[in-house]
């Protein structure tokens, strides 16, 4: 018996997540620019969680709140890329939290997106990270991140 290789798409789908259809921007911006073998993304909230950090939602939320971002990141490149697996390597991803003046655990949260893309990409979901704290984001939003990823020609 052949063993299959799976797919990105194939391990989101068995960690039990689906890719939703892109967001649309809310402004005069695109979702992603493309240049050479990068991708820029731009922010990606989400719509399940909203709040600040420290305040309105736990770390274990945030968390969520990560992951949920991280898949509408990946549903904008799967989007333009058709296929996940073009990705080459995740270089770097951007994380702003929603949270209050006292809050220092934005590293916790942002490691739900981290998590996922070693999940779901391995050795090639590693990537360099930073993850600030913010006193307000788009409509109340629990987390926004933006990514870079290199991509195969």
């Amino acid at each position: 018996m052949e063993n299959k290789v799976l797919t990105p798409e194939d391990r989101i789908n068995s960690l039990g997540f689906t890719l939703k259809p892109v967001r649309a921007a809310v402004g005069n911006y695109v979702s992603l620019v493309r240049t050479g073998n990068l991708i820029f993304t731009a922010g990606q909230g989400v719509d399940e969680f909203h709040g600040k950090l420290g305040r309105d939602l736990t770390i274990e939320e945030g968390y969520l709140a990560s992951r949920q971002s991280m898949l509408n990141l990946l549903s904008a490149l799967k989007n333009e890329l058709g296929e996940l697996s073009r990705i080459k390597k995740v270089i770097k991803i951007l994380g702003f939290v929603n949270c209050t003046d006292t809050f220092t655990e934005q590293p916790k949260v942002m490691n739900g997106a981290s998590d996922l893309l070693v999940e779901v990409f391995g050795e090639k979901g590693k990537h360099a990270r930073s993850a600030v704290g913010m006193a307000q984001l788009p409509n109340n939003t629990a987390i926004e991140i933006e990514m870079i990823v290199e991509i195969e020609d």
